[in-house]
């Protein structure tokens, strides 16, 4: 089916108060939910990326020309109700007041096999009221980004948003990259992102700053009626357990968010807005891929689960017009059980263990952190390559398999370390001996979408028009769990050359 073919519906326009200012002007707007505004049309719009899968799930077949245009912001189709949406958050521990989609906007829902409501939105796609002193478009590097590790999140079996396209415009975009006064032109992208709900923290929180309890109310009622219908008096508790499981896979992977604000936070508990992120390659539970964060790094890898708690917080009080203090403080105990549990189970499924209730379990996890902080160890390809490791006595057999994690030869006081780990780790996993590669392996993703990679696919497309190399490293990471001979290239840890090169490491949040 084409894109033109689905009917398309809006009950966030139909449910929640409008802008009654009909003026696409960046201002301060009150007592509204959203603005309506249509996409700003683009010069030469191209097909760089589709998800097949995603397209299958919505019931779209692959795009023609037409349907490229609507992706791109160049035409609205009957039934679609264009906005974008009002929301406030803090940024960075600060309250930033009033934010919004300042360069996302909706185009209206559809239905999709499963009898689900999805929203589909075009980020890139023009000003709006909410993009201050800002153009409302993004560059192809932050759009390539977003759409790969969508759809890269999901098949890790991450909650996330998703990504249906993603489309050159043909006209340059200007972005000061590292903020350092030297700004460039950059070629111009737009991606769809589809997701049950983009409403995030900030949608709440902009509503009680500015004093509009009405708009709260009915905002939260929209909530509960479209996403929390069987948890009507515990939907934040629900809320808060999400969370924690999301902040746990986050964690499990080795995903670094890079902007954990209150805007940059889901309602639905999924992960949302794919900016400066990183995947944690040698293991630092300081590190932090936004450069923006360089200095306090409050948004660094070990931050996480605290961050999400701090940021459920905020909504606590958002919400306490609505609901009582104490069961909104139960949900926040919630989050922290709900993490505890859900972590130590990853851990234990990670190690291809049971569980981690054995005598001297916590000694052996918190050893292995150790170990690997000591010298510098790919975390994905360690976490993989530990099935591999088997019983022995000659150290340097034990320690083989673990070889490629490493980014330069250890020492020998931590080889001798590591393999008196290795020894206390296989007497323990003895109990849980049958079937524990497989396991691991089920567990423990051989691809990630590692930034090199991705710089990678971004250069190749500006450099040489190339789409190939995205395409055959989206094929990939569909089976992020398998094998894949042939591809053992793309499981490959970091090469020296990536260590500094921009967007191989750390990222800034322009776009």
């Amino acid at each position: 089916m084409d894109l033109a073919d689905l009917p398309f519906e809006s009950n966030f326009v139909r449910e929640l108060p409008a802008d009654p200012v009909p003026v696409n002007v960046p201002r301060q707007v009150r007592n509204a939910s959203y603005t309506r505004v249509e996409p700003t049309p683009v010069a030469a719009p191209r097909l760089l990326a589709w998800s097949d899968a995603l397209g299958e799930y919505l019931r779209i077949g692959r795009p023609s020309p037409a349907t490229v245009e609507i992706l791109a912001g160049n035409k609205v189709l009957p039934g679609m109700q264009p906005y974008a949406a009002r929301y406030g958050g803090h940024q960075f521990g600060v309250w930033a007041g009033q934010l919004g989609d300042g360069r996302a906007i909706t185009l209206g829902e559809v239905i999709a096999r499963d009898g689900s409501r999805q929203e589909l939105q075009l980020k890139g796609a023009g000003r709006t009221p909410y993009a201050r002193t800002a153009d409302g478009r993004a560059v192809l590097r932050s759009s390539l980004r977003e759409f790969l590790c969508s759809e890269a999140m999901h098949f890790l079996g991450v909650p996330t948003t998703r990504a249906l396209s993603l489309v050159a415009t043909g006209e340059p975009v200007t972005r000061d990259m590292f903020y350092d006064g030297n700004p460039q032109d950059e070629p111009g992208a737009v991606v769809c992102r589809v997701a049950p709900s983009f409403v995030r923290f900030g949608n709440f929180q902009i509503h009680v700053a500015t004093g509009e309890t009405e708009p709260l109310q009915r905002l939260a009622g929209y909530v509960v009626r479209n996403y929390y219908a069987d948890h009507e008096k515990d939907w934040f508790h629900v809320l808060c357990r999400r969370t924690a499981l999301l902040v746990t896979d986050w964690m499990r992977l080795g995903f670094v968010h890079g902007v954990m604000n209150t805007d940059n936070m889901s309602i639905l508990g999924v992960t949302i807005d794919y900016g400066p992120y990183g995947w944690l390659e040698g293991y630092d539970p300081s590190w932090t891929p936004n450069t923006t964060d360089a200095e306090t790094r409050r948004y660094c890898y070990g931050n996480q689960p605290e961050i999400a708690l701090w940021n459920l917080a905020r909504l606590a009080e958002a919400l306490l017009p609505l609901q009582d203090k104490e069961h909104l403080e139960e949900g926040l105990g919630l989050y922290a059980q709900t993490y505890e549990d859900a972590m130590r189970r990853s851990l234990a499924q990670k190690l291809g263990l049971d569980s981690l209730d054995q005598e001297g379990d916590n000694e052996l996890v918190g050893d292995l952190f150790k170990l690997l902080a000591v010298a510098e160890t790919d975390w994905t390809i360690f976490c993989r390559s530990l099935a591999k490791v088997e019983a022995t006595k000659d150290d340097e057999a034990l320690l083989a398999p673990l070889q490629p994690a490493f980014y330069s030869e250890a020492d020998f006081g931590h080889r001798v370390a590591l393999a008196a780990w290795l020894q206390r780790y296989l007497a323990r996993a003895k109990l849980a001996a049958p079937g524990r590669a497989e396991r691991m392996n089920r567990v423990n993703p051989k691809y990630v979408p590692r930034n090199y990679l991705a710089q990678q696919a971004i250069d190749a497309i500006e450099q040489r028009n190339d789409t190939s190399v995205l395409e055959r490293l989206m094929k990939v990471l569909e089976r992020p769990y398998d094998e894949q001979p042939g591809n053992e290239d793309l499981a490959a840890r970091r090469p020296e050359w990536a260590r500094h090169k921009p967007g191989c490491s750390a990222l800034s949040c322009s776009s």
